[in-house]
């Protein structure tokens, strides 16, 4: 069925118009870490003129570890719902080869495709990742990756040859950003979707002699600003091979800041929580999309929006079809970025891994109860990693304004039952749909 979809969008054919997409895809970036999101020591000139010159998202949310996020970037969809290759309680998938991928949509339609960087879709680690999962075999033509996080190390490989072992971490992010300057050289006639997800900030963080000791934010910000120098190489070469004002790019993260890592690990400024949580510092990530004369310059979206939304947005800018034959979560955004669309009727589902946490509809957000009786195994194994008052249990069904209180402090459940009934309404569909903990959903692809 698969391969039935992509020969059909093959024979519809693609127009001469199409955009190309980058995705510029940050490793545990926090919601304040640059200055249009108000860092008040690192210096990020060339995201904030790309925030200038097209849309800052406020209220955008990825997943909230690696593996997640990345499955969720590339299929459209939460990762609790999509097929696997390896048991679903993991938290760091292998995606099977039975999903389709955002750039298996785009090539049909005459896209060249390159991933750079960072995958962990195929094993979170660097020696027993699964092979036929890797990048080269789920829709992308060019690759230059790593299999997973840079925990201790890091291997490169091209396409399938192993480049080197071990390779030294403070220069990735400039060699990222040089394979990305020569793949869009090379496709600049043909319409491309370029994929660079960042090693960095990432622990262990490594930054290049010229960026060393350079930022008031100390290491960590010496690492953002290197990756804000190398973001503004790309948009010079947009400009340089004059296709700037026909390429989308984004700017993103994988999830919020790593609490564990105290200064070393960011910062999620007024958000509560952090990477591995469901408060919003654990998912609600900057995100800024600029595409000259398609965006309007210098707005900003407060609408509730996902790296699940990307997959579709891209397939429609396109000019292609999305899979009929399975669930996509989610929305097209398309409009929401040319600015005609400022409204989205929309719920998003907080997973930490597979247990279901809370929702969001509006401003609204409830969490569901849990406790030590019906803990999950990896629940408590990255209870650790957040700060000891982010850890308890919530006992009872908690609801925060969060236009009102964006540091979910104060629970107002009980003077909202109404809201607390549409929510829990919500959380029954996804439990239903989706699945969690053990029940797996009526439209999940297991």
């Amino acid at each position: 069925m698969k391969h039935y979809l992509l020969l059909l969008l093959t024979v519809l054919g693609y127009s001469a118009d199409q955009p190309n997409f980058i995705i510029i895809f940050t490793d545990d970036q926090g919601y304040e870490d640059l200055g249009c999101y108000g860092s008040p020591k690192i210096k990020t000139p060339r995201i904030d003129q790309m925030a200038a010159e097209g849309m800052k998202f406020t209220d955008f949310y990825a997943q909230t570890v690696c593996g997640p996020s990345r499955a969720a970037i590339m299929t459209g969809c939460y990762p609790f719902r999509i097929k696997r290759d390896d048991s679903y309680v993991s938290p760091h998938p292998r995606v099977s080869l039975s999903e389709v991928m955002l750039p298996e949509i785009l090539q049909p339609l005459g896209y060249k495709t390159g991933m750079i960087g960072k995958w962990d879709l195929a094993g979170h680690s660097q020696k027993g990742f699964t092979p036929e999962l890797s990048p080269m075999f789920q829709g992308f033509d060019y690759t230059y990756w790593t299999p997973s996080s840079n925990d201790s190390s890091v291997d490169l490989y091209e396409g399938s040859v192993l480049l080197e072992e071990k390779t030294d971490m403070s220069t990735l992010t400039e060699r990222y950003t040089d394979k990305a300057l020569h793949f869009m050289t090379t496709h600049r006639e043909s319409p491309f979707f370029l994929y660079l997800a960042h090693t960095m900030p990432h622990v262990r963080l490594a930054v290049s002699e010229k960026f060393k000791g350079k930022s008031a934010g100390g290491i960590y910000g010496d690492v953002i600003e290197e990756i804000d120098f190398h973001t503004g190489r790309i948009l010079d070469k947009l400009k340089e091979l004059d296709i700037d004002k026909n390429t989308y790019v984004v700017f993103t993260s994988d999830n919020g800041h790593w609490w564990i890592c105290g200064p070393k690990g960011g910062n999620g400024g007024p958000l509560r929580g952090a990477k591995t949580g469901t408060y919003d510092g654990g998912l609600r990530v900057p995100c800024i999309v600029r595409a000259p004369g398609r965006i309007p310059a210098g707005t900003a979206c407060n609408l509730v929006t996902s790296t699940i939304d990307l997959l579709p947005t891209f397939t429609s800018l396109a000019g292609g079809t999305l899979p009929a034959n399975r669930v996509i979560d989610g929305h097209d955004l398309s409009h929401v970025l040319d600015g005609s669309q400022t409204t989205l009727d929309r719920t998003f589902f907080y997973y930490q891994h597979k247990a279901l946490r809370a929702v969001r509809k509006g401003d609204w957000k409830l969490f569901l109860p849990h406790s030590k009786k019906d803990r999950t195994r990896e629940g408590d194994t990255w209870r650790k990693h957040l700060a000891e008052a982010d850890r308890a249990y919530i006992e009872e069904l908690t609801l925060y304004n969060l236009k009102q209180d964006i540091g979910e402090t104060t629970n107002v459940a009980k003077e909202n039952p109404e809201v607390v009934a549409d929510l829990l309404t919500d959380l029954a569909f996804a439990k239903k749909d989706i699945g969690y903990q053990d029940h797996i959903g009526e439209n999940a692809r297991r």
